[in-house]
């Protein structure tokens, strides 16, 4: 082990820092073949004699470093095990060149499987948590951010798109080449790439730069069932503070998912999510809230994703009560009441790495916010999830930072509410509506 989070383990090495990704990718669809080069540059945390790069069902091919001497590289399973001749003291960098092939899939892991998927005809990563070492080499730590270049060469017919913005768009011969910057700091799980024959357009109308990338012949679909994303961009902005990034994007695929997916800028729907229903408006606001509480703002561990979760659930009831559907108050008893038919035996910041995505999570979750916002009160509360956000912006955090800026902003620790709501199994009762 390397001080990885408990709750991935085999992933991670808490040794060293990723400064930067440069991927330069060539990928054939039809067989679904990935070429690869990939620089890390790093820095080492400690005195290193060795490191451990996660990469999974991919040959490497060749690796080279540059500020150390290799004595020895093995790959096992998903690991690359880097030995060093001479130990790097701390703070020093390193560049790792590391040349992979082969056909990527996804990986598994206690939730389930994740990562590189193949669609009917095109590509998606859906990598959280554990599924980044299904593409590319990386330091598969949620807490280990870092920037991304992504280039990939692929079939002209196919659009790529990834993190961040569109810097370069050209052909290489009978090839496209597509590159993508993400230049703030982003964690492994949220890099993404969609490849598929999509059109894409820009959205009018929201406050930020926002794309919508979908098959042709679906795009009339597409806008109808993400016509409300420009208010919701509003709403938020107004809630959480500045939109984080450069640019939002949202992918419909031509398939239908599961579930949809977040991305760092960027999300992924199906086919079965082009519906103005609420089951489907839900979850466009929950996946766009995750730019500020997961993507902008994310947990260290895995054992703290209510920040995540919690505050995007908490977004579609925010969202609801804004479009004139709900309150919040009816929401939030309507929860609470299902929470309080499930079995009580689940604590918010320790779920256990097989429940991370049980639901309860995201409604308890919800459930603590608006149970801090009705002791809060509007004012206090949405200044304290700005301050959190603007304070915390493209770091980690954990739970105990979340419970210090409840405190700095408003002035009390508030220990018995988050010791009732974060760290017990029983389901509290909510406080009562101010006013």
């Amino acid at each position: 082990m390397t001080g990885s989070d408990p709750y991935l383990p085999g992933h991670g090495d808490d040794r060293y820092q990723v400064e930067h990704y440069a991927l330069d990718l060539r990928y054939k669809p039809l067989g679904n073949h990935l070429e690869g080069r990939a620089e890390l540059s790093v820095r080492a945390v400690v005195d290193l004699t060795d490191l451990v790069v996660d990469l999974h069902r991919l040959e490497v091919r060749s690796l080279r470093v540059e500020g150390a001497k290799v004595a020895r590289w093995s790959h096992r399973g998903s690991r690359l095990r880097i030995r060093l001749t001479h130990a790097l003291p701390a703070g020093e960098p390193l560049l790792l060149t590391i040349a992979y092939r082969g056909n990527p899939g996804t990986m598994p892991g206690p939730d389930g499987p994740a990562g590189w998927e193949e669609l009917t005809d095109g590509v998606l990563v859906a990598a959280q948590p554990h599924g980044a070492p299904t593409w590319f080499p990386c330091n598969d730590r949620m807490a280990d951010k870092a920037r991304y270049r992504i280039r990939v060469e692929t079939d002209p017919a196919y659009r790529v798109v990834a993190n961040g913005i569109l810097v370069s768009h050209k052909s290489v011969g009978r090839r496209a080449e597509w590159v993508h910057e993400q230049r703030e700091p982003m964690a492994p799980y949220l890099a993404t790439l969609q490849i598929g024959r999509y059109d894409a357009e820009p959205q009018t109308g929201a406050p930020v730069p926002t794309w919508l990338v979908g098959p042709p012949a679906r795009m009339q679909s597409v806008r109808e069932a993400l016509a409300d994303q420009p208010r919701m961009l509003e709403v938020f902005t107004s809630l959480f503070g500045p939109y984080p990034f450069e640019r939002y994007t949202a992918v419909v695929t031509d398939d239908p998912l599961e579930i949809p997916l977040e991305s760092q800028s960027l999300s992924t729907f199906g086919t079965n999510h082009l519906s103005r229903d609420w089951s489907a408006q839900r979850l466009i606001a929950h996946e766009l809230s995750h730019q500020w509480f997961g993507n902008a703002v994310t947990a260290a561990s895995l054992a703290d994703i209510w920040l995540h979760e919690g505050f995007a659930c908490y977004a579609e009831w925010l969202w609801s009560q804004a479009s004139g559907r709900t309150t919040l108050r009816q929401e939030a008893a309507r929860h609470h009441d299902g929470l309080a038919r499930k079995p009580q035996d689940l604590v918010l910041t320790d779920p256990g790495a097989d429940r991370v995505f049980d639901d309860r999570v995201y409604k308890r979750g919800a459930l603590t916010l608006h149970a801090l916002h009705l002791t809060l009160g509007d004012e206090m509360f949405f200044d304290v999830l700005r301050t959190w956000v603007d304070t915390h912006r493209y770091e980690v955090v954990t739970t105990a930072d979340f419970e210090a800026c409840v405190e700095s902003v408003s002035g009390s620790p508030h220990r018995e509410l988050f010791d009732a709501w974060l760290r017990r199994e029983e389901l509290p009762e909510l406080p009562p509506q101010q006013g």
